[in-house]
């Protein structure tokens, strides 16, 4: 993981998102299997036909240490592309974390490993393996435009991407997005006169 992405591994994603305008946020049905789980680092891109996982195998060989492999499942849901064995391999490759706009299976497997995934669903049926997919090309995942090398940052409220070249601003701006929002919450809370205090001050008498 480059150390710029580092940076970003417990910023939250809210206050990611608000450093970039609401914008390069991930379908809200992408979410962590479990709410622990968090990732930052560099997205390694896979596109992939709907239902087949082979691209996935691929990009989990290809794929450095640290890096979070983002596959374009064309949001189907009908066959799972990775299981609890898949992920182990990308476990044991040493990837950070996956996240599929797609389906899985063997949840609790998956969550007993203890290794960040991402994704849209959970089926029952298992992948075909027809056809090699394509790596490292920009993809569309959730939605969102994604370019091998953006950081993909991901917690409990969803998946967001820092588009490459662009992360000393968006870490810049989410730091000092987070101690603003700091300073609101010591200022007005803890009493109903500091809560009252700033609805009036946003409300006026609207």
């Amino acid at each position: 993981m480059s150390s710029v992405a580092e940076k970003f591994l417990g910023l939250p994603t809210t206050g990611i998102s608000d450093a970039l305008k609401g914008y390069n946020h991930m379908n809200t049905a992408i979410k962590p299997l479990k709410d622990s789980f968090k990732i930052a680092g560099r997205a390694f891109t896979v596109s992939i036909p709907a239902g087949d996982n082979t691209g996935i195998l691929r990009g989990i060989r290809d794929a450095k240490p640290g890096d979070v492999l983002v596959v374009d499942g064309k949001g189907y849901t009908e066959r799972a592309v990775a299981g609890d064995f898949v992920i182990s391999l990308a476990q044991n490759m040493g990837l950070q974390g996956i996240v599929i706009d797609g389906a899985i299976r063997d949840i609790q497997g998956i969550r007993d490993l203890d290794f960040p995934v991402f994704c849209r669903a959970s089926t029952i049926a298992a992948s075909a393996k027809a056809a090699p997919g394509e790596l490292q090309i920009p993809i569309s995942c959730g939605g969102v435009s994604v370019s091998p090398g953006d950081i993909i940052v991901g917690d409990a409220d969803g998946v967001i991407v820092v588009p490459s070249g662009k992360e000393e601003e968006i870490l810049a701006a989410t730091i000092e997005k987070l101690k603003k929002d700091q300073q609101r919450q010591e200022q007005y809370t803890g009493s109903k006169e500091k809560a009252l205090h700033y609805l009036l001050s946003v409300l006026g008498d609207k």
